[in-house]
């Protein structure tokens, strides 16, 4: 729960995906708070997913000008690590979904 910054998680209440769910790139936009040019130009097509690689968010960590985006990255690359491990190298457009919300607070 202090990783995912989330204190009220409930046992008895059901946790649905919103209606409106927005593309990997939008997620992405909110997540690194850069420009969507920006985050356009670094997603790659491996398979049928979308994905962005490692060394983009490693260099966004080291020079990303807000300090809260640049923990919001740093986390969200640490997480993509310790649960996709077999995923060297790159992020799936899947693990974005936790982090995208978490800002929202939808849980």
């Amino acid at each position: 729960m202090a990783l995912l910054r989330c204190s009220k998680i409930q046992a008895d209440r059901v946790y649905s995906r919103a209606v409106n769910v927005p593309t990997f790139l939008k997620k992405l936009i909110n997540i690194t708070g850069m420009s969507e040019q920006w985050v356009a130009a670094r997603i790659k097509q491996k398979g049928d997913h979308k994905c962005i690689l490692w060394k983009n968010l490693r260099d966004l960590i080291l020079a990303h000008p807000n300090t809260k985006k640049k923990v919001d990255v740093f986390t969200l690359s640490v997480y993509c690590l310790v649960v996709f491990p077999k995923a060297l190298g790159h992020f799936d457009e899947a693990v974005t979904n936790l982090f995208d919300r978490l800002d929202k607070r939808m849980w």
